[in-house]
């Protein structure tokens, strides 16, 4: 052990650089900022489209409501308070439910829905400064991303734990949420290292609700932002953590990824390179591997290709999310739900010829009165997803598609889209997102209330996240 101690351990080295107490980079702060506001409009959207008690929102809040506990933090789109870890939970299910959040490329991780409920529950019950939240969610992402980066073997095409089936994002997640709670609590860096460490202990989320249905990945941000609170809070009472815990022989790495893991990618440049700013928004309410498909077929709507003149489609994706997105055919062409839908290329693509609202594919497309529409569903049927070779070789740096359109005449109309809207290579714009956040919000709050919201996630005054998380909890009439 104490050989061990004398090591510069993994996690020593991420919590010196969470425990730095220079300020952040102008960008960097301004980045924090728009990650506050595109959750925020995710989750009000969220609760806006929760209409059922079996919705997992609705489910989780009647759960953690019967742990009690302190009330310190808000819950958006509820006048209830709950402990923090409590009302992460719940913030962060509504903040992944839409899969509507903002994905890291290449590792294909979405740490915001994670690292922004887990900060803003915590940073409510200390009364941390806004300079404290920013930096907290801005190193709790980076650390985030930076997990999942490591993970990322160029060689393999993919992430190692999405080739396991491991859902990345809760795994990471949860060790970013409890980073970002620790430094809100002001945690020494022994005590983040703890953090990290004992949070290793509690990431966790399998992705086969993927393919065939289930709810139960809509509660995964949910719960490592939870987690991470947690840790943190036990870190703070004196629990500590493995040091070795994600580089050692039964660490995180080993257990996970089976010492298939990049170190380079995990430390190198802490502070300077910043993967936070690879942090693609997302555009369509859906799994961000249908996005390219979606950018295809709306370009091709564009110019003139009506749904009722399609015979068949073929659509050429990367050679691993057809598992994703592909696959049961049956039941990608038949999807269970609207939920289930959005995980279906085949009904995504049928959606952008024949849906619309929002940036081109909205929360309309895949509420219960719209979804499962004949029509759709036809058009669905039409497609065939197979492997492309140029979209394999770009991926996971960047989703490509490449979408061929054969009409009843015989004509045959075709799209490629090397990188998805909303990723470095074709970012929204500031409007664009200003957009996305307007229409999501609008679902819940009075426009005199979205204004306020978006004036207050600034975050210029000390008192800003109390009226913030105030407005959050009502509802227009």
């Amino acid at each position: 052990m104490l050989e061990i101690e004398r090591v510069s351990t993994f996690v020593h080295q991420l919590a010196e650089f969470a425990s730095d107490e220079s300020g952040l980079p102008a960008e960097i702060t301004a980045d924090a900022r728009e990650r506050i506001l595109d959750v925020v409009g995710n989750s009000l959207a969220g609760r806006a489209e929760s209409h059922n008690e079996s919705d997992p929102d609705r489910a989780v809040e009647r759960v953690v409501k019967s742990w009690g506990g302190n009330p310190t933090s808000s819950v958006i789109g509820s006048e209830t308070k709950l402990p923090s870890a409590s009302a992460a939970l719940i913030n962060g299910t509504l903040a992944h439910i839409l899969d509507f959040d903002d994905t890291h490329l290449p590792s294909v991780l979405h740490p915001s829905a994670s690292i922004v409920p887990a900060a803003l529950a915590v940073a409510e019950e200390t009364g941390a400064t806004s300079e404290r939240i920013l930096r907290a969610i801005a190193v709790g992402i980076e650390i985030t991303n930076r997990i999942g980066m490591a993970s990322y073997i160029p060689k393999t095409g993919n992430s190692i734990f999405f080739e396991k089936g491991f859902h990345a994002t809760s795994i990471c997640g949860t060790i970013g949420a409890a980073v970002s709670s620790a430094i809100l609590y002001g945690l020494s860096r022994e005590e983040i290292s703890s953090a990290m460490g004992i949070a290793a202990s509690m990431g966790s989320g399998i992705i086969e609700a993927n393919r065939t249905g289930g709810s139960v990945k809509r509660i995964h941000c949910g719960w490592a932002a939870h987690g991470g609170v947690v840790a943190a809070s036990m870190a703070r009472e004196g629990v500590t953590g493995p040091p070795t815990v994600l580089e050692g022989r039964f660490g995180f790495f080993h257990a996970f990824l089976g010492d298939e893991y990049d170190t380079n990618a995990l430390l190198s440049g802490l502070g300077d390179r910043w993967e936070l700013l690879k942090t693609a928004y997302t555009p369509y309410p859906t799994n961000h591997f249908t996005h390219p498909a979606i950018d295809c077929a709306l370009a091709l709507r564009a110019q003139g290709v009506k749904a009722s003149e399609i015979e068949e489609m073929e659509l050429g994706v990367a050679a691993p999310v057809i598992r994703t997105i592909g696959e049961p055919r049956h039941e990608k062409i038949r999807p269970k739900s609207g939920y289930h839908g959005k995980f279906s290329a085949p009904y995504c693509l049928a959606t952008a010829f024949l849906g619309g609202g929002g940036l081109g594919v909205y929360l309309n497309d895949f509420q219960e009165s719209t979804w499962n529409q004949p029509d759709r569903l036809e058009l669905a049927s039409k497609v065939n997803v197979v492997a492309d070779d140029e979209a394999t070789k770009i991926f996971p740096t960047a989703f490509a598609a490449v979408l061929t359109v054969k009409t009843k005449d015989g004509k045959v109309y075709s799209h490629r889209v090397d990188a998805s809207l909303g990723s470095k290579e074709a970012p929204l714009t500031k409007a664009q997102l200003l957009k996305k956040f307007d229409l999501n919000a609008s679902r819940f709050l009075e426009a005199q209330a979205l204004t306020q919201v978006l004036n207050l996630v600034k975050l210029e005054k000390e008192n800003d996240l109390s009226s913030l998380m105030e407005l959050l909890s009502v509802r227009k009439r």
